[in-house]
């Protein structure tokens, strides 16, 4: 069917993203990252980071890597991870087969410290309830 400007638009040569692309590539870029962050970043500030969740913007354009810190410093281990967002960029480009890599953002998730102060305060709650019974 003609355009607006008398070219035929073939429906089947139209790039079409599936929604499931975008998770696919976040969950490659945190396994790839967590091993790059694993062998490669030798900042003493990072430690033990346990990479949580990716989340990508649709255009590919930036990445929000949720990362937790096991007996570290958050501040210290954000501030050493964003420092290596570069070299890392760089060392995703070369292991990922995507046009555009995406700019990367680390950002604290403080969702296990969460859980872990929740499973207390309910452990404290049981014990104080069959205390009273």
């Amino acid at each position: 069917m003609p355009g607006p400007c008398g070219a035929r638009h073939d429906v089947s040569m139209r790039k079409s993203t599936s929604p499931n692309r975008s998770f696919k590539v976040a969950d490659q870029i945190q396994r790839d990252l967590a091993e790059l962050i694993a062998r490669e970043v030798k900042d003493p500030r990072v430690g033990l980071v346990t990479l949580q969740s990716v989340e990508v913007t649709p255009d590919y354009a930036h990445a929000k890597v949720f990362f937790s810190v096991l007996g570290g410093d958050p501040a210290q281990a954000s501030e050493g991870l964003n420092q290596a967002a570069g070299f890392l960029r760089a060392a995703l480009f070369k292991r990922l087969h995507i046009h555009t890599v995406p700019t990367l953002h680390f950002v604290f998730d403080r969702t296990p410290e969460r859980a872990a102060d929740l499973n207390a305060l309910i452990a404290k709650a049981v014990s104080s309830r069959a205390k009273d019974d």
